[in-house]
């Protein structure tokens, strides 16, 4: 379904779902958005020209394997771009949700879960997720806490929010069907890991409960957490915004999607 304006396509999916029964697959994609939200609540400021979209699902989702869609969405995202731009090797995905354009953000992926009552107190509740991509097609927004780039500074290799929204849409079909309602995990966390950022390297993470940690990202695990290790400790995380040691920038991530 497609919008000129939305206060926020996760808003609009989260209606549709919960007022209308929706329960997808479906896409919901908005030329504007007027009120884009991130992860823990951040704002997404949501240009012209820039993608902002969202897919329902509920086939398959259960509450554990309901997080590994992020990454199901990342490599989508990637693999959509890179096919739409041959040669680029510039782009990269960073734990949890960014992706990245020469380590500049270019654009971030917000999961939303809804757990829905069956009618029936015997039977657990069905699951929906809410997969949000936004990317940074026209530009970038200005004044951020980390460097933020835009497809456009491709120039003429540069493809529009529309033709990026119709390689994604393709690819999200294959990597889910890869994902086999978490059968197929593992490959989608090696297909991941190929695209990530940082790998081997000193890393620091500003965990939610406001504690802060550095070590070297190591991989993540089967479940999708952030493994670090720091001497001969290794830990791994469920949540928190990462910070290449290198480029000490790039994040937090105050923006994350819809």
């Amino acid at each position: 379904m497609a919008f000129d304006e939305l206060d926020s396509t996760n808003e609009e999916a989260r209606r549709r779902v919960l007022e209308a029964g929706e329960r997808g697959p479906l896409w919901i994609v908005a030329t504007r958005q007027s009120r884009g939200r991130g992860r823990l609540g951040r704002d997404w400021i949501s240009i012209l020209g820039n993608l902002h979209a969202s897919l329902v699902l509920s086939e398959g989702v259960t509450p554990e394997r309901a997080p590994q869609l992020g990454f199901v969405a990342g490599v989508a995202a990637i693999e959509a771009l890179r096919a739409l731009c041959p040669g680029e090797s510039g782009f990269a995905l960073k734990w949890p949700n960014d992706i990245l354009l020469d380590r500049a953000k270019l654009g971030g992926v917000l999961l939303e879960g809804l757990a829905l009552s069956t009618g029936d107190e015997r039977l657990p509740a069905a699951g929906v997720v809410v997969v949000g991509v936004g990317v940074n097609c026209g530009a970038a927004p200005q004044g951020m806490a980390y460097p933020a780039t835009a497809l456009a500074t491709l120039e003429a290799r540069a493809p529009s929010a529309q033709a990026l929204f119709a390689a994604l849409t393709d690819r999200f079909c294959e990597t889910l069907a890869l994902w086999a309602s978490g059968s197929g995990f593992a490959e989608i966390r090696r297909r991941w890991l190929d695209a990530a950022a940082g790998v081997g390297e000193s890393v620091h993470v500003r965990l939610a409960q406001g504690e802060e940690i550095e070590g070297r990202f190591e991989t993540i695990d089967a479940d999708g957490r952030l493994v670090i290790t720091s001497g001969a400790a290794r830990r791994a995380i469920d949540a928190g915004d990462v910070i290449l040691a290198h480029r000490a920038t790039l994040a937090p991530t105050g923006q994350d999607s819809h």
